[in-house]
């Protein structure tokens, strides 16, 4: 009788165990579908050949910019040890007028693009770029691979400014130009 009972308990518990399973993965695969490859999204429509004139500096762009309106803004990648969203075309930029700790001869940073030597600048330096499809969705496709872009490139967007509530500046990107250093 106990082996009966033995037997049914780890029978009952393994079924439990098996619906469980069963049903999270059959959520995770409904609720966050596999990005796609970088290989089936087309970095080059994004790409400006030639320098778009009268980008502003991230700075006066932050200062001016409302919710929807368009604009140019240059900057370069940075602001964090990590600027990059993983899985995603989107990074932050920082105005060019702060210095990165490599702009400085006897600094030794292994992370220059953090900014680690300006981060009281940082808060009214900085923005989110996000590169966007036509519903306006982030692309999921990472932005150093789709674009061969690496923390201080000198970039410029064009966009679309989205504000939050802090204030912060967000460019739902639809153009890029990378400068050459």
């Amino acid at each position: 009788m106990k082996l009966f009972l033995r037997y049914t308990v780890v029978m009952i518990v393994a079924t439990i165990l098996a619906g469980c399973a069963s049903e999270s993965s059959t959520t995770t695969s409904n609720s966050s579908p596999q990005a796609p490859d970088v290989a089936t999204v087309d970095g080059s429509v994004y790409l400006f050949d030639i320098e778009p004139e009268g980008a502003g500096n991230v700075i006066k762009v932050r200062e001016e910019a409302g919710t929807n309106d368009e604009l140019l803004v240059v900057g370069r990648i940075g602001g964090s040890s990590d600027p990059w969203i993983d899985g995603r075309a989107a990074f932050t930029i920082v105005d060019l007028s702060v210095k990165s700790c490599n702009d400085t001869l006897d600094d030794k940073c292994p992370t220059p693009w953090d900014y680690c030597c300006e981060t009281s600048k940082l808060p009214n330096s900085t923005a989110l770029v996000k590169f966007v499809d036509e519903t306006d969705q982030v692309i999921r496709a990472d932005a150093r691979s789709l674009f061969g872009l690496q923390e201080l490139s000198t970039v410029v967007i064009k966009g679309t400014a989205k504000r939050d509530e802090a204030g912060n500046l967000t460019v739902l990107a639809s153009g890029l130009f990378v400068k050459q250093k």
